[in-house]
């Protein structure tokens, strides 16, 4: 009996599977056309319009261009500046990465929403609150007259500041998961804790430090906003050399070859997070991370757990502090106020209508993400897929490390005819929004579809379901909550997005970050107090969001 079912139900099986991989392979073309159209094209054009001069290549300006020393020069901190701070993130957050893990104490979750609010920050806040806090006239400078605005410090702490939440949910996610049973084997043989910990742990945890570090490493790399208000003109990366080159220079050659050496940088690191993710995807056996958290016991795990929640306070929250208290400034509520007026010259509207704009913006683009990434999640379900398919991944991964400078500027110089003539169109900044939120709607569905068993879906497709009705009836109430989640991510990352969007953003319809780094550009007193307010309203927009997304989520492992 057993062996005719299965003689029957064989084909049809087969079939319900056929009609799986092809439906995966419709679901691919609409992310493949979108990022074909305004990623890949957009990027494509500026470099184009940079090394093609009347037709012809003029590839041996890629030669000229790396001989400069002031090129060398910014590519040597590019580099160095981005080992030096995942070297120090790394070394800070690792052991906070242990106590989210192995440790259940009171407020975890607010905390965990705590660390992960600088990460969504828009670069430019971040910015800010490190000059209000280290700059010149800020708080340690009327304390004790300590700057550090001048010096590669600030730039370092602040990237600290913004990738902490890296390290600890991505390490700290796995670590939580990991069998403590399996060290408390080793320590009964014999081994010491440090052994143990040596040579059963860390080969487990290697995995994921190594994709933290190199997600660090990638974000520190293409630093903009950070490196544009905290550098000066002494310190450029890469992609504030871009953007002083396309927008102040107005040499584009040397921004196409600069946009090409940081696109190889960016490829090359993506394939090493690649296999990093592929290897602590197979090679771990995991457990419910809700049954490895314990109360600290002892004196020593009570003072990592104080250490912890002292770098948490120093690092995160006073820079976020000492941001509200100069919004505040000696008048109160008077930079807020002065939102609300016209000043005739850094914008054609009061300050306060960029809160507005930025929330009808990000809505967008989180709607354009979400149908985005729902679909490209969707066909990169099975783990087993092939080499196109897991290209296909990393290629939704690039607009994270790409010059979001080149693609702003490249909608401007490609969107520019019939039928894709964009340049006076609302669209175009969701559009650029979105190709920011994407990866992040993909990286927080995909795990969750993936444990979705196969089964059901094989089941229902037997059954002579459609691929949207299984979706819609097996998949869909199982992600609900992921799905509002990766909304809710790719709303703040929207909200913040500033590389892009300072090209496409129109004067009279300025977004929150534009209008923070115009106020910043300006002198005086007032602009400064009211990019200290505008910075504020943004960082509580995004802490609410954040505060939503924890309780929404059900997956408690920390990771993103």
């Amino acid at each position: 009996m057993d062996l005719a079912r299965t003689e029957v139900s064989h084909p049809g099986k087969q079939a319900g599977t056929a009609r799986g991989s092809a439906a995966r392979l419709g679901l691919m073309a609409v992310p493949v056309a979108f990022f074909a159209v305004f990623f890949a094209y957009p990027v494509a054009a500026i470099v184009a319009r940079g090394l093609k001069v009347d037709g012809v290549w003029r590839l041996g300006r890629i030669g000229d261009v790396l001989a400069q020393s002031d090129v060398r020069h910014v590519l040597w901190f590019t580099t160095w500046q981005a080992l030096a701070s995942t070297a120090l993130t790394l070394l800070i957050a690792l052991p906070g990465a242990y106590v989210f893990a192995r440790f259940d104490f009171p407020g975890k979750q607010v905390l965990r929403a705590v660390v992960t609010v600088p990460f969504v920050l828009p670069t430019v806040v971040v910015g800010t609150a490190f000059l209000a806090l280290v700059g010149r006239g800020g708080l340690l400078d009327e304390l004790w007259g300590v700057r550090l605005d001048t010096t590669v410090w600030a730039i370092l702490l602040a990237h600290v500041f913004f990738n902490y939440a890296v390290v600890v949910r991505t390490v700290g996610g796995l670590w939580g998961q990991l069998d403590p049973r399996q060290e408390e084997a080793a320590r009964m043989l014999g081994a010491s804790r440090l052994r143990a910990w040596r040579q059963v742990t860390l080969p487990a945890l290697a995995p994921a430090v190594a994709a933290a570090a190199l997600m660090v490493f990638l974000f520190t790399f293409t630093s903009f906003g950070v490196v544009q208000i905290l550098g000066g003109p002494t310190f450029s990366t890469l992609e504030v050399e871009i953007y002083r080159q396309t927008s102040q220079v107005f040499d584009l050659s040397t921004a196409a070859v600069l946009t090409l050496i940081q696109f190889a940088a960016v490829a090359a690191v993506l394939a090493a997070h690649a296999w990093t993710v592929r290897r602590r995807e197979s090679a771990l056996r995991l457990v419910d991370a809700a049954t490895t958290a314990r109360r600290p016991r002892g004196a020593g795990q009570w003072a990592l757990l104080a250490g912890v929640l002292g770098v948490v306070v120093l690092l995160l929250v006073l820079p976020l502090a000492v941001l509200v208290q100069r919004s505040l400034g000696a008048s109160g509520f008077g930079y807020y106020r002065a939102l609300t007026r016209e000043d005739g010259g850094t914008f054609l509207v009061p300050p306060i209508e960029a809160i507005g704009n930025s929330l009808q913006y990000a809505a967008a683009a989180t709607a354009i993400a979400v149908v985005i990434g729902a679909l490209a999640a969707t066909a990169l379900t099975r783990r087993d897929a092939g080499r196109f398919v897991r290209g296909f991944d990393a290629l939704l991964m690039l607009p994270l490390g790409v010059s979001a400078v080149t693609v702003g500027f490249g909608f401007l110089i490609a969107l520019d005819e019939p039928p894709l003539d964009l340049r006076s169109s609302w669209i175009l900044v969701p559009l650029a929004q979105a190709l920011v939120g994407v990866p992040f709607v993909v990286r927080t569905m995909l795990p969750v579809l993936r444990a979705v068993d196969g089964r059901l879906r094989e089941a229902a497709a037997v059954l002579g379901a459609s691929p949207w009705r299984v979706w819609r009836e097996v998949d869909l109430p199982m992600v609900r909550r992921a799905l509002l989640v990766a909304a809710g991510f790719a709303f703040a990352v929207s909200l913040g997005e500033f590389g892009a969007t300072v090209f496409v953003a129109r004067p009279d319809n300025p977004t929150l970050p534009v209008a923070v780094a115009r106020l910043l550009g300006r002198p005086g007193e007032m602009n400064y107090g009211q990019a200290m307010a505008l910075s504020t309203i943004l960082m509580l927009v995004c802490a609410v969001a954040l505060v939503v997304l924890e309780r929404l989520r059900t997956d408690r492992s920390g990771e993103f």
